[in-house]
């Protein structure tokens, strides 16, 4: 097992230097070229400056050249923070404050983000450099140095004085109100990970491995790192990409994949067009999914049409490194409505159900859900206060490093030994007296036919049902939909009092910077639009 994440490169260029490990459209670069490239990077940002532990913003969409960069920084025993570059300014500003960067790396296409950013931080002393062959200049700043200028220093990399606790990255969590946290993860986080998911998978260098997540969303690591381990090929999909499921899947098929990572609401996107075909995409030997639950009709269709493909759920949070537990389906759901396990703990990982006074829970009831393991972060970059009430002792370890993360979600165990995910800790509401998990309200009209997409959110109110239900909907392409339709459909499958009060069709569901269904923007929405009443 290597030390450090940057040994995986060094590995593979000396075992198949001029093997493919990452393209993206026209651009390409061997595993020999990418060690080279990057140890160029590593020792121009020595000799700029750099010291070990500094971090390095990354403006930088997703490309090989963006690949360079990390490896370039971990070579010189930096720590990189990727950014978000189709997040507002006014949100990127605070995190760049927080992670006190020595520099940033950015492109030609992050010029005016960048300069937009430095507007709202005001003075702060920080080393730009272009990773375009030609300097880069903005209304803030000039760069300090080219590509031309590293492909001056040795290929080799320079000597290393971080170990496997050391931080490897800074990743930001979206989609939350007020400052965003930094998530620290040490390279000993990603490897744990990575090695058990190589391992359990089979990936190999004859794998082609999709990139599909933005740079900045963890699940990116597992696509990244897990190929460079490997020595397979990373092939990385254009974001213009994510909203044309024709395209994801002619992409699938042109490069002739052999694994597919993305969020559920990818795979939603491409069931509900109906553009998989029986028998599609023969190369591919895995499908994974992580970030969000999988709805059961989608995971039905694809499985009834690719029968030679393995599909596996990830679940777990940013805090514990990609993903903590597992379950491959093991055969296609005979229901609709049947929950698909988020399984069992990765090696080295543990999860927990426990109640309010941190007890385990009998199998079958439910209890909020903690991870220990390999994969726990160290915590969150300068905040100790609300590291401490994320983080919590191991109530059942006898050593005092043992901790736990309180994840926030609702779980159970179940009779056969699985853990499943039954929703958030804030979305089991009390609505006219009753207790309702809308993440079960929601699994019942990802079953309509006649919806692309949907997801439920509850509302406080001044009446008596304390909560009200709301659907936003998306109809399927050539179908018209009402909500007197859809509320007669869903009560087929929900009591009375779980079905939504307020019904608002849209053409898209709002997303975030990850994919994820963005809920807060939902609730925003019900709350300032005109809802339908059935």
């Amino acid at each position: 097992m290597p030390e450090l994440l940057q040994d995986y490169v060094s590995r593979q260029a000396e075992l198949r230097p001029n093997a493919i490990a990452v393209t993206l459209g026209s651009s390409s670069l061997t595993y020999g070229e990418l060690d080279s490239a990057s140890s160029r990077l590593a020792w121009h940002l020595l000799k700029a400056g750099c010291r070990r532990g500094d971090r390095i913003c990354l403006l930088l969409p997703k490309s090989p050249a963006a690949v360079v960069a990390m490896l370039g920084v971990l070579k010189a025993d930096a720590v990189y923070v990727p950014i978000d570059l189709t997040s507002p300014p006014a949100r990127l500003a605070p995190m760049i404050r927080i992670s006190e960067p020595w520099g940033a790396l950015v492109s030609s296409e992050a010029v005016k983000l960048l300069d937009d950013i430095l507007e709202e931080i005001g003075d702060y002393p920080m080393m730009i450099g272009s990773i375009e062959q030609y300097r880069l200049n903005g209304r803030k700043f000039t760069a300090c140095f080219d590509m031309t200028e590293v492909d001056t220093y040795p290929s080799v990399p320079p000597e290393t004085e971080n170990n496997g606790l050391d931080i490897a990255h800074i990743l930001f969590t979206s989609g939350s109100t007020g400052v965003p946290k930094g998530v620290v993860i040490t390279h000993r986080n990603v490897i744990a990970f990575v090695e058990w998911a190589r391992s359990y998978f089979g990936i190999e260098p004859g794998d082609r491995i999709s990139g599909h997540t933005p740079l900045h969303f963890d699940l990116s690591m597992f696509d990244i790192y897990g190929t460079l381990s490997a020595g397979a090929e990373l092939h990385m999909i254009p974001s213009a990409l994510n909203l044309l499921p024709h395209k994801l899947a002619e992409f699938i098929r042109s490069a002739e994949l052999t694994q597919w990572f993305s969020v559920p609401s990818v795979l939603n996107l491409m069931a509900k067009h109906g553009i998989v075909t029986q028998n599609d995409f023969p190369m591919l030997k895995r499908m994974l999914w992580c970030g969000e639950v999988l709805p059961t009709p989608t995971l039905i269709h694809f499985m009834q049409r690719l029968p030679h493909v393995r599909f596996t759920n990830l679940y777990g949070p940013t805090e514990t490194t990609i993903a903590s537990s597992y379950y491959t389906v093991p055969e296609c759901p005979r229901s609709e409505l049947a929950p698909i396990p988020i399984g069992t703990a990765c090696a080295g990982e543990e999860l927990l159900v426990l109640d309010s006074k941190l007890n385990e829970v009998p199998p079958g009831e439910i209890g909020d859900l903690y991870i220990g393991g390999a994969g726990l972060s160290p915590g969150y970059w300068k905040d100790p206060e609300k590291t401490a009430a994320a983080f919590l002792p191991h109530p059942h370890a006898a050593g005092s490093e043992d901790r736990i993360y309180q994840t926030g979600d609702l779980a159970r165990r179940g009779e056969d030994g699985l853990f499943y995910f039954v929703g958030r800790a804030d979305t089991q509401i009390k609505s006219r007296g009753y207790r309702i998990e809308l993440g079960e309200v929601e699994a019942a009209f990802h079953s309509i036919e006649s919806l692309e997409e949907c997801a439920v959110v509850a509302m406080p109110t001044d009446g008596f049902e304390g909560n009200a239900i709301c659907c936003a909907y998306v109809p399927r392409q050539g179908s018209t939909v009402s909500a007197a339709h859809l509320r007669e459909q869903a009560s087929r499958l929900l009591p009375g009092y779980a079905l939504p009060m307020h019904w608002l069709p849209l053409e898209r569901l709002p997303k975030n910077a990850n994919g994820k269904i963005d809920r807060p923007r939902l609730r925003s929405l019900f709350q300032h639009d005109t809802a339908v009443e059935p």
